[in-house]
């Protein structure tokens, strides 16, 4: 999965929310100043991904024309 369109990091407008999809179906979401604030596993379907957090969370959300819709967040690719 390392060279999926969609691994690596997307980030909401003011940084403030940071979103690591990493190749190995991990994810690290860092809030503000807490790092590793969630961490999980997902999955990606087409454009349409779900996140299992560590402790029993779930969540979904879309890739839509380069733009990652999470959880009434909207992350952009950082390059």
């Amino acid at each position: 999965m390392t060279d999926h369109p969609y691994v690596g990091m997307w980030v909401t407008k003011d940084g403030r929310i940071r979103h690591q999809l990493l190749a190995n179906n991990r994810y690290d979401e860092a809030r503000g100043e807490r790092e590793s604030a969630y961490q999980g596993r997902y999955q990606v379907t087409g454009n349409y991904i779900e996140y299992w957090d560590d402790t029993g969370f779930t969540a979904d959300g879309e890739f839509i024309d380069g733009v990652l819709y999470h959880a009434g967040m909207v992350l952009y690719r950082k390059e």
